[in-house]
């Protein structure tokens, strides 16, 4: 069979069935790893583990370790880890962002207040780290550290563009690689290292899965603007109310009018769409063809992501992992 031909017609729920034994003890490892000696922190830590994410992250560092070796306990619980660490950072963007609903129910924040969510993110990213230091491997500590420090600077470059009109591609782009694209890349060489895999291996997979997570944040920037909000699991057009210009604004705007300029800067002021409705921007993003090339810039790195799998032998894992990047770039939700 040709590379990544049985990939093609992997469905989401056929790759969580090749997974299924592994994916229950990490909800286990999860669960036994989310009980604190405080209360609040224990009760915070079980309404994120409940919370019906799609364990995207898990996933994949069990389908590289799968791929190249065996997902054998230090496997389970590397993927445990990355979980909790993503929880963590989803519990501090919230409270940054002020939102007020994380999958389509009560963010956090909302339901405890920022006070309480803050320690509760720090317990949580000091957990993920004790888990890890079991694995008595100092590689694994320096990947973890190093990406907790490329997720914390891009939440502060952020922080620093906030309600600025003029943000670049490449400013995009940064932002994109620190915050989401790292993460999906350390995951894979978690799963390569809990394998036995050779250096050449982990780096191989770690470069496949950062294409993969750059193709999924820029199409999550865009479903920002074109998702239904009962399908997004929070408010469309949050990133925009939240004073953050994404690349199919940055695009939409090269070309836009004086007026429409206008508009956008109305927004990021007044951090509502009460004087410029939402709908007027999403006209604006469809206008001028941003949705187009949003998609197309996803695509390109979708398409390096399959390039780098198909290098690999053929497997029911190398055809889980291409059909992935499909299931990342045509997702609706």
């Amino acid at each position: 069979m040709e590379p990544g031909k049985l990939g093609q017609i992997l469905s989401a729920r056929e790759i969580s069935s090749l997974l299924g034994d592994d994916l229950q003890l990490v909800e286990r490892e999860i669960g036994l790893e989310s009980v604190a000696s405080v209360e609040a922190v224990a009760t915070i830590a079980q309404y994120l583990h409940s919370s019906g994410g799609k364990r995207l992250r898990p996933s994949l560092l069990l389908l590289c370790s799968r791929l190249v070796g065996d997902a054998g306990q230090s496997a389970i619980r590397l993927a445990a880890v990355v979980e909790i660490l993503h929880s963590a950072t989803l519990v501090h963007d919230d409270i940054i962002d002020m939102a007020e609903t994380r999958r389509g129910r009560p963010s956090t924040n909302a339901r405890w207040g920022n006070h309480t969510c803050v320690l509760a993110g720090d317990w949580l990213y000091m957990q993920a780290f004790q888990i890890a230091l079991r694995e008595r491997n100092f590689h694994i500590l320096d990947l973890l550290i190093g990406l907790t420090q490329l997720m914390v600077e891009g939440e502060l470059i952020q922080l620093e563009r906030i309600g600025k009109i003029g943000i670049t591609e490449a400013d995009c782009m940064e932002l994109v690689d620190r915050k989401t694209a790292g993460l999906f890349s350390v995951c894979a060489k978690l799963g390569a290292v809990a394998a036995g895999a050779d250096t050449a291996t982990e780096e191989k997979l770690g470069e496949f899965a950062w294409n993969l997570g750059m193709a999924f944040q820029l199409i999550d920037d865009l479903l920002d603007f074109t998702a239904r909000e009962k399908t997004l699991g929070k408010p469309v057009g949050s990133d925009l109310r939240e004073g953050k210009v994404t690349l199919p604004l940055v695009y939409a705007l090269e070309n836009a009018s004086g007026p429409e300029h206008e508009d956008i800067q109305t927004i990021l002021s007044d951090r509502s769409y009460e004087r410029v409705p939402f709908q007027r921007v999403r006209q604006t993003i469809q206008k001028y063809g941003a949705i187009e090339r949003v998609q197309e810039r996803s695509h390109q790195f979708t398409a390096k992501a399959r390039q780098i799998i198909n290098e690999f032998p053929d497997s029911p894992y190398q055809s889980a992992l291409y059909a992935v990047t499909d299931l990342v770039t045509d997702r609706d939700h």
